[in-house]
C-alpha cells in the first residue's frame, strides 16, 4: 500500500520563527510556493501561506519587518512517512487542508499537498480531499 513517503515533496521550504514577512514572502517568490512552514529543531510549529500574508497583515497596514510568527497557523497537523495516503485524502477532507506536513519521529522530512493526490496517486484520492475542503465550515 502506498504511504505518504512515496508521493511527498522531500525537504520543503522552511524558515525559523524570526523570519520577516518580507523575508518569507521574497522566499515565496524565488520559490514558486505558496507557504512556507516554521520549524524549530527540526519541528514543524507554525505555517503560513501567501494568503495569510495577505489577509492578516498586508490588508491590516502591517510592518513587512513582523516576525512571521505573528500570522501564522499554529499547531499544525502532521502525519507520519508512513501513513497511507488514504488516511492523508481523508484528513485533508475532515480538516480542510490543502497540504499536511510529513514527519519521521516527529521530525519535518516533507510535505503532501492536494497537488500530489491529484498528480501522484490514482483512484480519486485528490477529488475525495477536495470534496472535503470545498465544503463550507461554520466559522
Amino acid at each position: 500500500m502506498p504511504t505518504l513517503r512515496d508521493i511527498m515533496t522531500p525537504d520543503p521550504v522552511t524558515v525559523d520563527p524570526m523570519a520577516t514577512l518580507k523575508e518569507v514572502a521574497t522566499l515565496m517568490l524565488e520559490q514558486d510556493i505558496g507557504s512556507v512552514l516554521v520549524v524549530e529543531n527540526d519541528r514543524p510549529t507554525g505555517i503560513i501561506t501567501d494568503r495569510d500574508i495577505v489577509i492578516r497583515a498586508v490588508a491590516y497596514g502591517h510592518d513587512f519587518g513582523t516576525p512571521v510568527t505573528d500570522y501564522t497557523t499554529g499547531d499544525v497537523f502532521t502525519m507520519d512517512a508512513n501513513a497511507s495516503i488514504e488516511d492523508a485524502a481523508r484528513e485533508m477532507a475532515d480538516r480542510q487542508l490543502h497540504r499536511i506536513p510529513v514527519t519521521e519521529n516527529g521530525r519535518l522530512v516533507g510535505m503532501v499537498s492536494l497537488g500530489d493526490l491529484a498528480n501522484r496517486t490514482v483512484g480519486g484520492m485528490d477529488q475525495e480531499a477536495l470534496e472535503g475542503i470545498s465544503v463550507p465550515t461554520d466559522q
